[in-house]
């Protein structure tokens, strides 16, 4: 079984609540979970939230629109992944993180594709990032997950559930999936107010039209109207991972 967990909380720093925002007509958190089951390589989705009491809207969310979904560790989000991976005992984990309701099936898909072909431990499309920031994939065995739950002690390896792995490349086998062009310039994913507002100018362009949108219609878009990229291109990369590292 390939099983995708998608990690979600309330409690953003940066732009907190971002999961429950309304986007398009419904909270941002079900247009992902949409997106993800235009997959075709996926055979679950849970949502993996904490138990914390904030965290109740998105239990709330998941029960009125019948998602699966599992509730643990706050900042232990690796132990929240494996917690949920002992339970469900998939072959392949998909780790998807919840401000990223732009993500693409077809790249999961492709990306899935690569690390059962290569037989992997590992495989993503973002060591190095050639894809926009927000369309980010990684796949996992369980293997993988349960030694990284056993052996990792940083507190940024346990924020970050995969960090773990590909700090130790000689250890696992690892794999990538690369575009054809580079695009990690482009930032699609939600974690600041000016990122929400160019997803919302995104969705209100296409959605209608084709729920089913993908990276290439989105480009298209951007390629016409090159100014919503103004909306929310200040900001860096993976700034969370490196304040976490940074603690460490």
């Amino acid at each position: 079984m390939i099983l995708a967990i998608l990690q979600a909380r309330i409690s953003s720093s940066r732009l907190p609540g971002k999961v429950s925002k309304i986007l398009h007509g419904k909270p941002m958190l079900l247009h992902q979970v949409e997106r993800l089951r235009y997959a075709k390589n996926l055979d679950r989705i849970i949502v993996a939230t904490s138990t914390n009491f904030e965290d109740n809207i998105i239990e709330e969310i998941c029960i009125n629109n019948k998602i699966q979904f599992f509730r643990g560790s706050l900042n232990d989000v690796l132990d929240r992944y494996y917690q949920v991976a002992l339970i469900e005992k998939p072959k392949h984990i998909v780790r998807v993180t919840g401000d990223c309701p732009l993500i693409d099936p077809n790249v999961l898909d492709a990306v899935v594709t690569t690390h059962l072909n290569e037989k992997n431990d590992y495989t993503s499309n973002t060591r190095p990032p050639t894809f926009p920031d927000g369309l980010d994939i990684e796949v996992m065995t369980y293997s993988a997950l349960e030694r990284a739950w056993k052996e990792a002690t940083l507190l940024s390896q346990r924020e970050h559930v995969t960090l773990y792995i590909y700090q130790n490349i000689g250890s696992f086998k690892i794999g990538q999936y690369q575009s054809e062009k580079n695009f990690s310039n482009m930032r699609w994913t939600v974690d600041e107010p000016e990122d929400f507002q160019f997803v919302n100018q995104i969705y209100k362009e296409l959605y209608n039209s084709n729920p089913r949108f993908l990276m290439e219609d989105i480009l298209d878009l951007l390629n016409r109207k090159p100014g919503l990229m103004e909306i929310n291109n200040k900001f860096k990369r993976n700034e969370g991972l490196n304040r976490s590292l940074a603690k460490d």
